[in-house]
């Protein structure tokens, strides 16, 4: 398999700018987002991507996000990605 076969881009959160609204969580089909609370003494509630090697960089998280928290980012090179979908 080669590098033109996985998804170069992961969904990168930005915690500093996340206000946990849960918009973006559904939009993912894959079911990669979800909404955590930190630690106190904030408590604040942002968006996670829990499984970030399995995310396919498809992009549809990106626009539901009204506060520009999400963006994708180049994926690491140890890390090559989920095969692209056909």
């Amino acid at each position: 398999m080669t590098s033109s076969d996985r998804t170069v881009v992961v969904a990168v959160v930005d915690t500093a700018r996340c206000t946990g609204c849960g918009w973006c969580v559904p939009a993912c089909p894959w079911q990669l987002l979800s909404l955590r609370t930190g630690a106190a003494p904030q408590w604040k509630k942002t968006s996670v991507l829990s499984d970030p090697g399995a995310c396919p960089g498809c992009r549809r998280c990106v626009p539901r996000c009204l506060f520009g928290a999400l963006s994708m980012q180049p994926r690491p090179a140890d890390d090559p990605g989920p095969p692209v979908s056909p």
